[in-house]
């Protein structure tokens, strides 16, 4: 057996444990819901092929057409927000100032906590009678009650929850750039914000594609926190996003096919948009530098 075979095989046994886990926890789900999206299942009783029928009845539904327009706005709201200020907080805890670990520690902290916990504080603190930001301002909002204000406001829990998730990784990216870069950009007169948006942004492009990939994936798929928040879709259904509705659907009006339906359109709309951003950023990305 020659090296190169001999290599490739190896290296086929060592991926194969990750193998087995994309096939059995990511490949066979995928292959289940498209199944179920055929048949007509109340998770009960028998499962009957009613082949294409649940997708014209899914098309034909006003709701799930309104909580793709919801998420979509959702998206539009948290991922700016939380982009931002997790660059924010990066380039702070750049600068080395004292109690810099435990700033990094204090921000992560909303990520690595259940959404659905953090979901319920919030709602306490949001709440419009004994609520914690009311009591600090003095004046009574209804922060999750007024369907001006459930939206934007669930979408900000979300955005503080996923900040320290996006300085971690930015914070990364920004002690990646080799000092000499920096140094010789000083010493050619590069003020501050030069340094930021000539030298530090185009460098943190491939940590700045990973962190808008995950997070958009993240924000259509969010669904603990703003059912913890606002319950059935909050007021008016403005609160109504996709994984909601597809939860909803499936454990409420058990209406597996038409869930299962919903998850495909959802999968889809994911794949388009990751390769949409995959294709901007490809020939904006520099991942390796010369030094």
């Amino acid at each position: 057996m020659s090296r190169s075979r001999r290599d490739t095989r190896t290296a086929y046994l060592l991926l194969a444990p990750s193998l087995v886990g994309v096939v059995l926890f990511l490949l066979v789900p995928v292959l289940i819901v498209l199944g179920l999206a055929l048949f007509r299942w109340d998770l009960v009783g028998p499962r009957t092929f009613v082949g294409l029928d649940n997708v014209a009845a899914v098309a034909a539904d006003g709701r799930f057409a309104r909580s793709l327009l919801v998420t979509a706005f959702f998206v539009l709201i948290v991922i700016p927000v939380q982009t931002v200020l997790g660059l924010a907080a990066a380039l702070l805890l750049d600068r080395g100032l004292p109690g810099t670990t435990v700033f990094r520690v204090v921000f992560v902290l909303p990520w690595i906590c259940a959404p659905l916990v953090l979901g319920v504080v919030w709602r306490w603190i949001l709440s419009p009678t004994d609520g914690a930001l009311n009591a600090l301002l003095g004046i009574r909002v209804e922060w999750l009650a007024d369907p001006a204000l459930a939206l934007p406001s669930v979408a900000a829990v979300t955005a503080w929850t996923q900040v320290g998730y996006v300085a971690l990784f930015f914070l990364a990216g920004l002690r990646a750039i080799p000092d000499t870069i920096v140094e010789a950009a000083r010493l050619d007169g590069a003020s501050a914000w030069q340094l930021l948006w000539r030298i530090r942004l185009p460098l943190l492009r491939p940590t700045l594609f990973f962190v808008l990939v995950t997070g958009v994936i993240s924000s259509f798929q969010v669904f603990d926190s703003v059912y913890a928040l606002t319950p059935n879709g909050g007021p008016q259904g403005v609160t109504d996003v996709v994984a909601g509705r597809i939860y909803y659907e499936a454990f409420e009006n058990r209406a597996v096919g038409q869930a299962a339906v919903m998850a495909v359109v959802l999968f889809v709309i994911l794949v388009v948009v990751t390769v949409a951003q995959q294709r901007w950023f490809s020939p904006r990305t520099t991942y390796e530098l010369d030094t």
